[in-house]
């Protein structure tokens, strides 16, 4: 029997009554929870329903929602069946969804909201494996008629009548279960392909809990709780969420990512994933509030800070003692000012914030930590169930993306490739043999893709995605994550893509925070109408290119932007510019700006702002 069927029933033989999961009602918006009572009720309930209605061993069923109980709910219930869930971002289009579908041979499709069941119902007809679709939202209102469509409710009560021959089907399945069984098919964000369905095995995820737990021994099960912000299709939150349940943490599900912050405001957690995007904003938020601040406090402020710096970068951080001055001067900062900051962004008692998915400025790291925010920076990949590495508590350096996990082998490839071998990395791609074995060599390494070096501390330091590295046609190489991540501090930019392979030197595409555009404009009298008028303003522009020199300005020659385009409309997942996992899609981006990229190289381009309808 596998672990993850064995977790459910030993957690509720510990817990019982006490709270597991929370969740907003979808009705009232109200948190309520489910203890581990309920918990394994349901999970028994939806596994009969699977059984019922033809899931077989190692069979797939997709779920194609936003974060809600229902995902886990199902999930375990698939492990009792010995089957396999296979994650749908929420956010993908009609024909990334069919294609998961067939690509997985899928039978049933569970669907979320509104938008999620009209997608699955243009698609069944085109999806020969699939046998119906289960709606989890109840708001859901149903073709006219649809007989291919359940509700949770209709799903679970069709396996509520099972006879002792079939619940004893259902634990031979149980005891079949070995290690080497596919727990889940995560299908990649396909930044330069079709996604691929990754295989994690039982034991993948077995020696990622026990790595991760080896490292975490400040958790209280007795009231720890994390917030869910990330997409459970997210190997990042997916993993995470699976520690916790291990741990007896609580978890607190986000349905709408729109209302994170309420959320978080709203459950104080002790722990919540996210990606680098967040906390950038974090950041710009509070030195923007600090900036309208009177004299006195931003004096208060920065003192603070710089306290919080020694105390936490110099003695924290590598596991000293402060000096008893320092200590005395941090904690009445702690009570005066860190407290108070946090409490307005909804992380007082906040533990770990793991942090991954893109580089994250050391600037930015260093600062959460002055104030108390224990940002715990990592790297991994679908392929590696998650992490390879990360900030080992009381032992990591700024810079570097930690140190790899326990019984994991991290080395250095050709052209700084990283390598990954161990017991969490992946039994390859469903269907896919010929890209498995270029992405596992013979000896049984995995080659991420990603370029980097291992530090004289055994960390790990990532320098770029391998296929985002380019050269100039001088003949320099540029690695525009870099890049990207030090404008991604600036309060006026929302999204920036590098530019330059085979180019005289580096330009940007630049999608500014119109909102703080806005109210800049208004500040200095600066007319407009539209999103538009303000791209194309000749002091925008100005103020941006007095913005990014600032930025650049240790940077060589040839690393810096020369010329760039302030773009009014975001690069969005619907337009096909960004993946499910928001990473940008490059190649995309050359071809739709392709005219406005070429006018920046032209010899006639003049240094101010052009933007232009893009097709």
């Amino acid at each position: 029997m596998n672990r993850f069927v064995k977790l459910i029933p030993e957690q509720r033989a510990k817990y019982g009554e006490r709270e597991a999961l929370r969740f907003r009602d979808y009705e009232t918006q109200v948190w309520s929870s489910l203890t581990w009572n309920g918990f394994a009720e349901q999970i028994e309930r939806a596994a009969g329903a699977l059984f019922v209605n033809g899931v077989e061993e190692q069979g797939r069923v997709c779920l194609f929602t936003q974060n809600c109980p229902e995902i886990l709910i199902t999930h375990f219930a698939a492990f009792y069946n010995r089957a396999i869930p296979v994650p749908i971002y929420a956010t993908s289009s009609k024909d990334e969804a069919a294609y998961i579908v067939n690509d997985s041979g899928a039978t049933i499709l569970f669907t979320g909201d509104q938008g999620q069941y009209d997608i699955a119902r243009q698609i069944i007809n085109d999806c020969p494996t699939l046998k119906f679709i289960v709606t989890l939202h109840p708001g859901v209102k149903r073709d006219k008629g649809d007989k291919t469509t359940l509700t949770w409710a209709e799903f679970l009560a069709t396996g509520d009548k099972l006879g002792k021959e079939v619940t004893d089907q259902i634990e031979k399945r149980k005891q079949a279960g070995i290690p080497e069984d596919i727990m889940y098919l995560i299908y990649t964000s396909g930044t330069t392909g079709v996604p691929k369905g990754v295989m994690l095995m039982h034991s993948n995820m077995n020696a990622a809990m026990d790595a991760h737990i080896e490292r975490f021994d400040y958790i209280d099960d007795k009231t720890d709780i994390s917030l869910s912000f990330l997409p459970f299709s997210h190997v990042f939150e997916l993993g995470w969420t699976m520690v916790c349940l291990c741990t007896g943490i609580r978890v607190a599900i986000n349905y709408n990512p729109k209302e994170i912050q309420r959320a978080v405001k709203e459950v104080q957690p002790n722990y919540m994933c996210s990606v680098p995007r967040f906390w950038e904003k974090v950041y710009t938020a509070i030195n923007d509030n600090l900036a309208h601040a009177k004299p006195v406090v931003r004096m208060m402020v920065k003192q603070a800070i710089r306290v919080g710096k020694t105390r936490n970068m110099k003695y924290a951080r590598v596991g000293k003692k402060a000096p008893a001055v320092i200590e005395r001067q941090y904690q009445y900062f702690e009570k005066k000012v860190f407290k108070k900051l946090r409490g307005a962004i909804g992380v007082v008692d906040g533990k770990m914030f793991p942090t991954a998915g893109a580089m994250l400025s050391d600037n930015i790291t260093e600062f959460l930590h002055a104030v108390g925010i224990n940002i715990c920076i990592g790297y991994g990949l679908s392929e590696t169930n998650a992490s390879v590495s990360f900030f080992k508590p009381g032992e990591w350096t700024l810079g570097t993306i930690g140190m790899p996990i326990s019984s994991i082998q991290v080395k250095i490839g050709d052209k700084n490739e990283i390598l990954v071998k161990g017991p969490t990395v992946m039994k390859g791609y469903y269907n896919k043999p010929t890209e498995t074995a270029e992405a596992i060599d013979a000896d049984g390494w995995f080659h991420t893709g990603d370029c980097g070096e291992i530090a004289p501390t055994g960390e790990l330091i990532l320098t770029e995605r391998l296929k985002d590295l380019f050269k100039t046609s001088n003949g320099k190489y540029i690695a525009p994550q870099v890049l990207e991540t030090l404008l991604g501090q600036d309060k006026f930019i929302e999204q920036v893509t590098i530019i330059g392979d085979g180019r005289k030197y580096v330009s940007a595409l630049i999608v500014p925070d119109f909102e703080e555009l806005k109210a800049y404009a208004d500040k200095k009298h600066i007319e407009h109408r539209s999103i538009e008028d303000l791209v194309n303003n000749p002091e925008i522009h100005k103020m941006m290119e007095s913005r990014i020199n600032d930025y650049q300005k240790d940077l060589a020659s040839y690393e810096q932007i020369k010329r760039f385009v302030l773009l009014p409309k975001a690069f969005t997942m619907e337009s096909g510019e960004l993946t499910n996992t928001l990473k940008i899609k490059r190649a995309v981006i050359n071809k739709r700006y392709r005219p406005l990229i070429d006018a920046m190289y032209a010899a006639d381009y003049r240094k101010k702002n052009k933007s232009a309808e893009i097709g």
